[in-house]
């Protein structure tokens, strides 16, 4: 069985809609929203509500750490645009994974990224996109866990959740051949960004599981410019499948006895 794998989608339609060439399944590791591209600042909801210089000024001042600064003039703009902000967001999103998800091939399984909103998820999914989280699937008699959503930071992304919460889908997974989770384990060269040049949040809880069950492969995403793109542990082979917005190509899993 030949399987791909993408993670961090935001927003690439165009290339989702070939990700499954030659595949027998899709796996998605999830943030498929693009809310702001940091290079290219025309790209995504957020300037296509204020413009591209708002988001210009939106990613100076979160590349600074000024959080705080940037969540006034966040702000700022929402009071200008009237209205409930929430719908506004929630009407963009829902366009957004409208596209998505029509260009997602089938077979497909899915889990969410720390940028998406999953109680919008379902009323896009269609026949044969399976969507699991703290769940198992088997694949060619292999069993696959999925764990989706990332861990709570000072970026406050949509669906970051607390360690106690995340600890339980890994617990609620168990062993597996492959274990499939958006952010990685927190394991410092596959942590840090060489071109954001920070470390990102990874799952003390993942990798507990990995040292104890010993899966096969972890395959993740969220980290796009990895100092460390693949290591082991022990007998698992640990894979960062790719920033696939920037690559448009997907990774392939295969299986070595």
């Amino acid at each position: 069985m030949r399987v791909h794998v993408v993670s961090d989608v935001h927003g690439r339609a165009d290339a989702l809609s070939q990700a499954g060439h030659g595949a027998d399944a899709l796996i998605c590791l999830g943030d498929l929203l693009l809310f702001v591209d940091y290079a290219d600042y025309s790209q995504g909801i957020f300037p296509g509500l204020f413009g591209a210089g708002a988001a210009r000024e939106l990613v100076a001042l979160r590349t600074a750490h000024r959080f705080d600064e940037a969540r006034k003039l966040s702000a700022a703009l929402w009071a200008g645009l009237g209205g409930d902000p929430r719908e506004h967001v929630e009407a963009a999103v829902s366009r957004q994974y409208a596209e998505l998800f029509a260009a997602m091939p089938v077979p497909s399984y899915l889990t969410y990224g720390n940028v998406d909103l999953p109680l919008l998820w379902a009323e896009h999914v269609r026949p044969g996109q399976h969507v699991l989280d703290g769940e198992r699937a088997e694949l060619d008699g292999r069993t696959f866990g999925f764990v989706g959503g990332g861990l709570r930071t000072v970026y406050r992304t949509p669906n970051e959740i607390d360690d106690e919460t995340y600890a339980a889908k890994v617990d609620a997974v168990g062993a597996v051949d492959v274990l499939c989770s958006h952010i990685p384990p927190a394991v410092p060269e596959l942590l840090y960004d060489t071109v954001a040049r920070r470390m990102e949040r990874g799952s003390e809880a993942l990798l507990a599981a990995i040292t104890r069950t010993q899966p096969r492969y972890v395959l993740f995403g969220h980290v796009h410019q990895p100092l460390c793109s693949r290591l082991r542990i022990g007998d698992t082979e640990c894979i960062n499948v790719g920033h696939f917005r920037a690559t448009g190509r997907p990774y392939l899993l295969q299986w070595d006895s």
